[in-house]
């Protein structure tokens, strides 16, 4: 998978917690587990996202993105998510608190209690 497919996959996945109307959810892609799985596998795209939201590095539309919705994301806010795209939103979480455990700290204590 392109970083490209990559980069959707991975900012669809974590947009659905900032999208509220009904037309909205309608447009918002699906996310295979395989499309996650590739994100999740691309080890320097991950890296730049991370730094990106810690703010050590500039930030590609994604990770504006992702330093938008982060706040949400761990406080668990996604009330208008589908079971699947919750039980994908942990395991992005999960994948990022095991793999990258410091910037993992790091952003918790930036964006946790924002």
């Amino acid at each position: 998978m392109s970083r490209s497919c990559a980069a959707v996959a991975l900012l669809a996945l974590l947009a659905a917690t900032a999208l509220s109307s009904a037309e909205e959810q309608a447009r918002r892609p699906k996310v295979s587990d395989a499309q996650l799985d590739a994100a999740l596998s691309d080890r320097r795209y991950l890296t730049r996202q991370l730094k990106c939201a810690l703010g050590e590095a500039p930030c590609d539309p994604v990770g504006r993105r992702l330093k938008t919705l982060a706040p949400l994301v761990l406080r668990g806010a996604c009330p208008q998510c589908s079971p699947d795209e919750t039980r994908q939103i942990q395991r992005t979480l999960s994948h990022i608190q095991r793999h990258y455990p410091k910037e993992w700290s790091k952003i918790v204590q930036q964006y946790a209690g924002a």
